[in-house]
């Protein structure tokens, strides 16, 4: 607000405190008052914003809980042989809601490996004197085939037989590696590959003469260079599952038991086996109860804390007392065709005097629904008309983007808007008002200092004639 510092000057009258103290009886009460009303909406935004948080939490817990799945999964557990800590892990199981439930023990006979091709040293000219020495004259290519796998190598004329280890090592998609070993007396050349499984054993091929020393087939047929023996052969995996004897190209098993994955870490030692039984997820539901008890009594709480008391933001709020109804009467939801269970109160849950959930006999009950009956569980959530499908309509109609408290937040928010237009509004008419006095109380002291000159004028007048007095 613009300031004139200068009335009163002519008059000698303190204008200025008479402008400000007339500007203050009007402005302080309006500021007062937009302040007591800014601080009212930050207050009801802040606790619709606390409200709408923890609802969106339930509204995620109530996601899940609608999914079936989340109450189908089964779980695994394994018992290791004795000596495991020692030898590490014989397997690792894993499981999806196709598993039958039961226990049976794993042996495993055999792991599955790649194969190994390697310089055959009975043959010396199929040896090298050194890494250094130049193995082809002429540039050529070498074939790579293991399974399905196939890559192919260009080799450089001139290259030694460390050029074409470092040229095979270069990719290291490809599953196939060489390295190269001195014996004292000879160079050999070793490759192994990754692709495991009977049947996959390595076969490398040229198209160069020259390198039918680093081939299992020669260019012109017959045995290269390089042989696999019997004991570098590729091979299957083989467990027996309650001594049904089971193989796979690799060590992990899909649905050799149905809805379990098997993968085979070691090779038994004699008399060995792992034991694993298949159960229904105990532990993975009482959580995704555990959850939805916790996400729901932080919604009330919240509630409680911003409407309960007077002093409250919210206090006596019909769409937070809405809220709270809702959600306490959807607990009674009596859901269809969910077999033993028709409530969440026949899974042992209870409202407290405070309208929180309680789980006093969740641990009894639950585990007895677990034992016979644990699909149910299940069908009280999902099913149609279901729990999670009750608490979703309610959580949706006020969490969602167009929901109610995002409609509430908006109209606060223009609300607050609003204020700030009042204030700019109320700003100006007070400029409007000091501008209006300052010419009232200019005129006033430009009055009263023009008598003033007028008077002093006439004194002096009256001052020269004989025998005046001043008194």
């Amino acid at each position: 607000m613009a300031t004139i510092t200068n009335a009163g000057v002519g008059s000698g009258l303190d204008l200025e405190a008479i402008i400000s103290a007339t500007l203050q009886a009007s402005n302080q009460p309006k500021l007062q008052k937009f302040a007591s009303r800014e601080s009212e909406l930050e207050v009801q935004l802040t606790g619709i914003g606390g409200i709408k948080s923890v609802m969106s939490k339930l509204q995620d817990v109530f996601e899940e809980l609608a999914s079936p799945e989340e109450f189908n999964q089964r779980v695994a557990s394994v018992r290791q042989p004795s000596n495991s800590s020692e030898l590490g892990d014989l397997v690792s199981v894993s499981s999806d809601k196709t598993a039958t439930t039961g226990a049976f023990e794993i042996n495993v006979l055999q792991l599955a490996k790649g194969s190994r091709a390697q310089t055959d040293a009975t043959n010396p000219a199929n040896a090298f004197n050194s890494a250094d020495e130049v193995v082809t004259t002429s540039a050529g290519i070498l074939t790579f085939t293991a399974g399905e796998n196939s890559f192919d190598i260009d080799i450089e004329a001139g290259s030694t037989l460390e050029d074409i280890r470092q040229a095979i090592n270069s990719d290291s998609s490809s599953g196939i590696s060489a390295n190269i070993i001195n014996t004292g007396t000879q160079t050999l050349l070793v490759i192994e590959s990754a692709e495991a499984g009977s049947g996959n054993d390595l076969v490398i091929t040229n198209n160069n003469a020259e390198l039918d020393r680093l081939s299992t087939v020669a260019n012109g047929g017959g045995a290269g260079g390089l042989e696999i023996g019997a004991e570098d052969q590729a091979q299957d995996a083989i467990i027996e599952v309650d001594g049904i004897q089971i193989s796979n190209a690799s060590n992990v098993f899909s649905n050799a038991v149905q809805g379990l994955t098997i993968t085979a870490e070691r090779q038994s030692e004699t008399n060995e086996t792992a034991k694993v039984d298949v159960a229904f997820d105990r532990e993975g539901v009482t959580e995704k109860i555990d959850e939805f008890i916790s996400a729901f009594n932080n919604t009330i709480d919240m509630i409680g804390q911003q409407s309960s008391a007077v002093s409250s933001p919210l206090f006596g709020d019909a769409t937070v007392r809405a809220i709270k109804d809702q959600l306490t009467n959807a607990l009674t939801t009596t859901v269809s065709n969910a077999g033993d269970f028709e409530t969440i109160f026949d899974i042992g849950l209870s409202l407290n005097e405070n309208g929180k959930l309680e789980k006093e006999n969740v641990v009894r009950s639950l585990n007895e629904a677990l034992d016979t009956n644990f699909s149910d569980i299940g069908k009280l959530f999902t099913n149609p008309g279901g729990i999670a499908e009750t608490f979703g309509t309610i959580l949706d109609n006020y969490v969602d983007s167009s929901g109610v408290l995002k409609q509430r937040q908006d109209i606060l928010n223009l609300q607050k808007g609003d204020l700030e237009d009042d204030r700019l509004n109320h700003q100006f008419r007070m400029e409007q008002l000091e501008s209006s006095l300052r010419k009232k109380y200019a005129s006033l002291d430009t009055l009263i200092a023009s008598m003033r000159s007028s008077g002093d004028y006439l004194m002096g007048q009256l001052s020269s004639l004989p025998g005046f007095t001043r008194e």
